[in-house]
């Protein structure tokens, strides 16, 4: 859905990856699955958000994405330090919607 966007991605299996890659790279927005194998999303964002304070490096804006729709589950991923959640299955109109403030 984001290159039919026009939009250049990078993806990763877990959130461990996702953390050594946002180490080397600069990114727009993320797309952060909340359960991932080896690290899962709310995990990720509290390192990488850590690291965006240590290193003084501008905060990436970091949308959950998650079947849950719960608001117990979007209150969990905005404490993570997450800005916005999405659930899923959405379509790319609404993908769209929920990245467009950020790009």
């Amino acid at each position: 859905m984001l290159e039919l966007l026009g939009l250049d991605v990078v993806s990763s299996d877990n959130g461990k990856d996702a953390l050594a890659k946002m180490a080397t790279q600069s990114f727009a927005v993320v797309l952060m699955d909340c359960h991932m194998p080896v690290m899962d999303g709310y995990e990720a964002t509290r390192r990488i958000r850590d690291a965006e304070q240590c290193d003084g490096r501008r905060r990436v804006p970091i949308v959950a994405l998650t079947a849950d729709a719960f608001q117990r589950e979007v209150d969990r991923c905005l404490d993570a330090g997450m800005d916005a959640h999405l659930s899923k299955p959405y379509s790319a109109m609404q993908l769209r919607a929920a990245i467009a403030r950020w790009l």
